[in-house]
């Protein structure tokens, strides 16, 4: 198996992640660096991560987080800040990473996983993974503004295109749903900045078909078989 995928079968990160990981010079097999993710290794090579040993996941868990603001998406934060494993930690005794990321003052639905393979799909842009976030900005939002967004906004890093846009309650239009497959990083700030609006609140209910119905903030829930299946067979 090449060593990126037995990486994320150990249920670290994702293939790409895992990819960053070797070319970083943090993989050893068998106490010798590899910088080559093709590398192939079995059940029986001792791999390491950082200098810790890493073995395949048997025991997938899928976990469910509606995130609050404050908390960084990752598994350690070196600068001693809150991080979402905190919310979890008596979710699973697996190590499980999160899918993608929300930012710290962004909260709402997050996936949090040991199943690589899933990981390394619903991160890739092929499979246009939607997302749908509600927005609360500092002024209502115009019609022509409202436009632009829809006809798609030029931003430093390419054209930026939405799935969908919507005034959550027509008569405050400083609330915005907003439905997107990008997976830029900031994208959703950074249409609305670039359009002189600042983002007051952003949360995303919505990812990969998965809701945070009935999960209240800061709190998490373990997927069921049928979400797990539908994800599993997402295109």
């Amino acid at each position: 198996m090449p060593l990126n995928k037995y990486i994320a079968h150990c249920g670290v990160c994702s293939r790409r992640k895992a990819v960053d990981y070797i070319k970083e010079g943090k993989v050893t097999v068998n106490d010798q660096q590899v910088l080559e993710p093709a590398f192939k290794v079995t059940d029986k090579d001792q791999v390491k991560v950082a200098n810790k040993r890493i073995t395949i996941q048997k025991n997938l868990v899928y976990i469910l987080l509606n995130k609050p603001k404050g908390y960084i998406t990752t598994t350690d934060d070196p600068e001693g800040r809150q991080t979402v494993m905190e919310l979890i930690a008596d979710a699973t005794d697996e190590r499980v990473f999160p899918v993608g990321r929300l930012d710290r003052n962004t909260s709402g639905l997050l996936l949090l996983t040991n199943d690589g393979e899933l990981a390394q799909k619903l991160a890739h842009p092929k499979h246009n993974i939607k997302k749908i976030y509600q927005v609360e900005l500092d002024k209502p939002l115009t019609k022509a503004d409202f436009d632009k967004i829809i006809n798609g906004v030029t931003l430093e890093d390419g054209l930026a295109l939405v799935d969908a846009l919507g005034y959550v309650d027509p008569k405050d239009k400083k609330q915005v749903g907003i439905e997107i497959h990008s997976g830029k990083n900031r994208i959703v700030r950074r249409i609305f900045e670039h359009l002189e609006y600042k983002v007051e609140k952003l949360d995303r209910v919505m990812y990969a078909g998965l809701t945070k119905k009935n999960v209240n903030r800061g709190r998490w829930r373990m997927l069921s078989d049928k979400e797990i299946i539908l994800l599993k067979h997402f295109k």
